[in-house]
């Protein structure tokens, strides 16, 4: 299995940051650290396209240092777009092609969304997109529910987790969808998965796709202290134990068809990612946890069948 982490020391992780000081996401939120990595591969020549989810927290305003009077009207430095909920695709290619129209062929779209605006409510803009081949970067930051207006399910939460819609009883029933089997299915140049805990991988990743033209697609995972259940300093423990566990693998496809395994996991039980999460606790039997670990050996099995196709 082909790693990206193994060439590392070939990728130079550039200084520049774009992110201001003060922003306001909430303590222990991975969207931070997130699009910090993906501006420090993107550069100022990137326009974000931010439509109604918890990250438009960081595209408002913000504090600059701790003691600071001084307020910026955003937190990045870059510029900034918002959008309605469903639009962060559509938007995002209108944005590119005003600046086609300008000559300015150099500048990345960047549409930055949840998983509620993502594999939800926008999943048509972005299919759309998807099946134009339209020249943006799309990024969905998952944090497996709608957290910025109360923790409802969206089609991205796992299969027994707790949400304020599947409270107990009666938590969530069904599978997560694959979002990347759906962006496959529309031959894309390219769609990866990432997580903040592998910020080389995200970043090689983004490096790689900004070499590309056309729609361009991360799932990354976003884990959400308040809507997870666990305390802010586990946000990257937790991120990690989802790769290592085969929950979330780190790969790549490009064209719809290449697939490639960015790093090989530990594969360690699952029961320890889900037992440092709340909104796990109460399937913490043998019967939950072997259906669970199950599920997540057969989708395993099926990703490395692709690899190998």
């Amino acid at each position: 299995m082909t790693s990206l982490l193994a060439e590392k020391e070939k990728f130079v992780v550039p200084e520049e940051e774009y992110i201001y000081q003060g922003h306001t996401l909430c303590a222990g939120c991975s969207a931070a650290l997130i699009i910090r990595y993906v501006l420090k591969v993107l550069g100022p020549k990137t326009i974000c396209v931010v439509p109604a989810c918890c990250f438009t927290l960081m595209s408002g305003r913000s504090t600059y240092g701790r003691d600071s009077q001084l307020t910026m009207p955003s937190g990045l430095r870059i510029s900034i777009l918002n959008c309605a909920f469903e639009t962060a695709a559509v938007t995002a290619s209108g944005v590119k092609a005003g600046l086609e129209a300008q000559g300015d062929y150099e500048t990345t779209v960047l549409a930055v969304a949840g998983d509620g605006g993502t594999f939800d409510i926008g999943l048509q803009a972005l299919s759309g997109a998807a099946e134009r081949n339209d020249d943006i970067m799309y990024l969905c930051y998952d944090n497996e529910a709608y957290m910025n207006t109360g923790i409802q399910r969206s089609s991205a939460t796992p299969d027994g987790c707790w949400t304020t819609t599947t409270p107990l009883p009666r938590p969530k029933q069904g599978a997560k969808k694959n979002i990347m089997e759906i962006m496959a299915a529309h031959k894309v140049p390219y769609a990866a998965t990432a997580t903040p805990a592998f910020p080389f991988d995200l970043m090689q990743k983004v490096s790689k796709a900004k070499q590309k033209r056309g729609t361009r697609f991360f799932h990354v995972l976003c884990p959400c202290p308040t809507g997870w259940r666990f305390s802010p300093e586990f946000s990257i423990k937790i991120s990690r134990m989802a790769v290592e566990s085969k929950v979330f693998p780190l790969y790549e496809i490009e064209d719809g068809e290449k697939y490639t395994i960015t790093y090989s996991p530990r594969g360690v039980p699952v029961r320890q990612y889900l037992e440092l999460q709340g909104r796990f606790r109460h399937l913490m039997t043998e019967q939950h946890i072997a259906r669970i670990q199950e599920n997540v050996d057969h989708h395993w099995e099926r990703l490395v069948r692709q690899v190998q196709a």
